[in-house]
This record gives C-alpha cells, sequence and structure tokens, in this order.
C-alpha cells in the first residue's frame, strides 16, 4: 500500500491469490460436518483508494478496483467441491466471474487504535458493491454493520471486550458466488469451528472477551465466548439456531498493534488451535 498521512490516506494494490484448500460445506447452520470437501481459488485484483478523517473519531473510505476470480478443484485430503456439489447447492459453480467492486463504509473511532485498545470503541457500515463483468452471473451487494465496545474496569487492569456483526448479500441467492457469501467459522469469527464452517446469505454473529492484562506493554490473556448463526433470510437468523464455542487466549502486543495471537477455543465439533496476527476484534 502506498499511503499519505493526515485527514486524507490514498491506498492503492494488487496482485494475485492462490488458494489450494478452501473448505465449503453447504449452506445454512445445519450444514453437515461430513459434507466438508475444498475448493481452490484463484484472484487476480487491482484496486485503489482513499480514507477521509474529518474528525480524528470519524473515517469515510471509498475504493474500486477490479476481481477476476477462477475456481479450480481443491487438494488435500478432503474431496474436491465437484465431487459432491454443483450450482444447485453452490451458487455460481463454475461461473469463474470478473467484478468491478466497489466498497464504501463509514465509521466512528473512539478507540486509540483498531489494532490493539483496552478502551473505546468501533462503529461501522460498509457496503461492498460488485459489478459483474464476465461470468454470466448478475451484479450483487454485500453489507455489513459492525459494533465493537471495550470496557477497561480497574484502571484497565481487566478489560470486557464486546461485538455484534451482521453481514447480508443481496440479489438472487444463485446469482452470488457461494465464495463471496457471508460465513462464520475463522480465527477471528467462530473461532471454535473450521474456516468458512457455516454460510449462507445473511449470517450473525457475537462476541465477547475478559481480557486480563498481567503486562499493559506486551502481554494481555482473554477468556472468551462467542455465538453466531447464518440463514437464507433476515428473519432466518433465529437465536435457537446459534453455534457456540468458548475458550482462552494468549495476545502479544505493542501500543496499537497485535502482532501474535494465540486462542484454544471448542464449539460442538471439538477444540481448534488459533494462531494469528491481528487482534479478533
Amino acid at each position: 500500500p502506498n499511503r499519505a498521512g493526515g485527514i486524507l490516506d490514498l491506498e492503492a494494490t494488487g496482485g494475485w491469490m492462490d488458494a489450494t484448500q478452501i473448505p465449503y460445506y453447504g449452506l445454512g447452520i445445519d450444514s453437515p460436518k461430513e459434507s466438508q470437501t475444498n475448493f481452490r481459488l484463484q484472484d487476480t485484483y487491482l484496486q485503489a483508494g482513499a480514507t477521509l478523517k474529518p474528525a480524528p473519531w470519524f473515517h469515510i473510505r471509498a475504493v474500486s478496483g477490479y476481481d477476476r476470480f477462477e475456481e479450480k478443484s481443491g487438494t488435500g485430503a478432503s474431496p474436491s467441491i465437484e465431487e459432491l456439489f454443483g450450482p444447485e447447492t453452490a451458487p455460481g459453480f463454475g461461473a469463474n466471474p470478473s467484478y468491478i467492486h466497489t466498497e464504501a463504509s463509514m465509521g466512528i473511532v473512539w478507540a486509540p487504535a483498531e489494532g490493539y485498545a483496552r478502551r473505546g470503541g468501533v462503529y461501522r457500515y460498509t457496503f461492498h458493491d460488485y459489478r459483474n463483468v464476465a461470468g454470466n452471473l448478475d451484479s450483487f451487494q454485500l453489507t455489513r454493520g459492525e459494533l465493537v465496545q471495550h470496557i477497561p474496569i480497574l484502571r484497565e487492569n481487566w478489560v470486557l471486550s464486546l461485538r455484534r456483526r451482521l453481514e447480508a448479500a443481496h440479489g438472487n441467492l444463485e446469482e452470488v458466488p457461494y465464495f463471496l457469501l457471508p460465513y462464520l467459522g475463522s480465527g477471528s469469527s467462530l473461532r471454535g469451528y473450521g474456516t468458512g464452517r457455516f454460510r449462507d446469505k445473511h449470517s450473525l454473529l457475537m462476541s465477547g472477551e475478559w481480557r486480563w492484562i498481567p503486562n499493559r506493554f506486551a502481554l494481555d490473556m482473554a477468556l472468551f465466548m462467542d455465538a453466531g448463526t447464518v440463514g437464507p433470510r433476515f428473519k432466518d437468523l433465529d437465536m435457537g439456531d446459534l453455534k457456540y464455542d468458548y475458550g482462552i487466549g494468549i495476545r502479544l502486543h505493542g501500543p496499537a498493534v497485535t502482532p501474535l495471537r494465540l486462542d484454544i477455543a471448542r464449539g460442538n465439533e471439538g477444540w481448534h488451535f488459533v494462531i494469528s496476527s491481528p487482534a479478533a476484534f
């Protein structure tokens, strides 16, 4: 990225991504673990944009660019996606679409830093427009609303951190590629489940962490719980269908960044160990 300081940050990125073992289990909160397949996804992308800060706590971001996706057979121990799924159960399967991708977001950021914070919060709404230019699929939109709040206790010796996130895809389900649908399951969402474990048009995620600060300059520990669900419609995000996990974590941090996070989490499908560089939220 190429950035300029001050109230206006400029950015330009481009490159090529090749992920060879992305899991896909089908759609819905009830998709069985035994249906796991892998797919390979290549993405050629180019984008440029800017972040405007009219006030230190008010951020407006706009980015536009080009994405070209190409699907291939997955690798690894699980079956490749085409062995169990097709266009009826994996929307957009085989289309290899290209898009003009525009992203716009507006956020209130009153935490000292998004990479590491013990007080304040981040409230952000993000809109994505995928304008189809190849691949015989319609255009569609994605939206995300996220609230994060850090509540310090006893001079920041402990911190209660809370998050709520809602994502939605807008358009006919068969026109939204399965690999761009909202999903839960990863080191930053449902940490007790594998990456991409649950996918659908809508997703709801809630997380809470009770953080203990044994060393203000380098080390945090946390007890956490995540809960979430997915569904084809907003009204299908039933609180009775929530998937849960819980766990404990260690975070090595600086004043504004979290270069290393280690979490161990348990959901109803077993234990998962997370090694990541950014904060969970």
